[in-house]
């Protein structure tokens, strides 16, 4: 095996492979990357059983075909401190060893025979559709940070996915709880698709989040049984999917918050964030003491001591209810809108805040105690 490579073009591929490869994983050969040269480009290959990244480079001069595998962190820490733009030229020097020589650098690196790295190929011509990545970033982006960290229900550990319709139209519908919070978006489908509803994994979803950064076209989301596969541009991501029943989400909407407060974001957001300053760990409730159209927020903490503040807003009632300040900030930063609307009926019961730029997002938030 013999090739050259732009430095930038692999420094790219490879930080997304440092997203799949487990840290402490038990197999060496799952910590090590799969270099393919063939028909033309480099594929790289990075798993931890569960999740499968694959990229394509086809920017690559190649002198001589084969693969190989080797420490994919090892290798990034290398590319990654070589100047940017550069040649770096591999070879296989003997069948255990890979050298990189760049400029005045020369490494080489330890193996393991491609022939040990698990692949897997499975058939996913069936269930095709085609979604904007802009918009399938958005729905991640809206409901991830509502994903519930709690391994004993493993069904809530990921976002659910599943296809709607209100009157004649068709929506790919994501919601993710935590049971403190949660978050509802959807976007319109052009029309019907085979799609059976699923639960992606958190750490899928993050790895989407980070390809789809930086990409800007269409996506094709393939789905099989317990797998789903998503094809953006030359990178193409396998992932098992989370086996389990997500609760019926909809019931927990609250449908009779009649008492709306109407407040501008920034300010929002700001003073939410400021009068938090003073509870360390964020886990003090921030109080809401309402009045007609003043809003006075105030956190107490018997360590550290208290902040208020009051904002002017757009309120017709009375009502004291303290909220988590950590969800309140999750939401508001995911808000398209120069306002954001927060519908409440009591002190003990959730709230709904929507977002008057995005009808297709709603968020509910339990209050605290006390």
């Amino acid at each position: 095996m013999k090739f050259n490579i732009n430095q930038q073009d692999l420094q790219k591929s490879l930080n997304y492979c440092q997203g799949v490869i487990e840290k402490r994983s038990t197999l060496p050969i799952l910590s090590n990357v799969l270099l393919d040269v063939s028909n033309g480009k480099l594929t790289i290959t990075a798993t931890d059983l569960d999740l499968i990244f694959i990229h394509q480079i086809s920017n690559i001069e190649i002198l001589e075909e084969g693969k190989t595998t080797t420490s994919a962190s090892i290798m990034y820490d290398i590319v990654r401190k070589i100047s940017s733009g550069r040649k770096i030229n591999f070879s296989n020097s003997s069948e255990n060893k890979l050298q990189l020589e760049s400029e005045k650098s020369l490494f080489n690196l330890n193996c393991i025979n491609a022939a040990e790295f698990p692949l897997t190929d499975e058939n996913f011509n069936k269930n095709e559709f085609v979604i904007n990545s802009k918009y399938f970033l958005k729905l991640l982006n809206k409901c991830k940070f509502s994903i519930s960290n709690d391994e004993t229900r493993h069904y809530l550990t990921g976002i659910f996915f599943h296809q709607t319709q209100v009157e004649d139209k068709i929506f790919l519908t994501a919601a993710a709880t935590d049971s403190h919070r949660m978050s509802i978006s959807k976007i319109r489908l052009k029309n019907k698709i085979e799609f059976d509803p699923i639960i992606l994994p958190k750490k899928t979803i993050f790895q989407l989040c980070s390809i789809l950064e930086d990409f800007d076209g269409d996506i094709k989301i393939s789905n099989i049984k317990s797998k789903i596969k998503f094809e953006i541009n030359d990178s193409i991501l396998i992932s098992k999917l989370i086996d389990g029943k997500f609760p019926n989400y909809v019931q927990v909407i609250p449908k009779e918050n009649k008492k709306k407060l109407e407040v501008d974001l920034k300010s929002f957001l700001n003073s939410v964030d400021r009068v938090a300053s003073v509870s360390l760990d964020k886990k003090d409730g921030v109080k809401f003491s309402l009045s007609k159209d003043i809003l006075n927020l105030s956190v107490n903490n018997t360590n550290s001591g208290d902040g208020k503040e009051s904002l002017s807003v757009k309120f017709d009632d009375e009502l004291d209810i303290s909220f988590n300040s950590r969800y309140l900030i999750d939401v508001a930063s995911q808000l398209d809108g120069e306002k954001i609307e927060i519908y409440l009926k009591d002190s003990g019961l959730p709230a709904l805040i929507k977002d008057p730029a995005d009808f297709d997002s709603i968020y509910v938030v339990m209050p605290m105690k006390g």
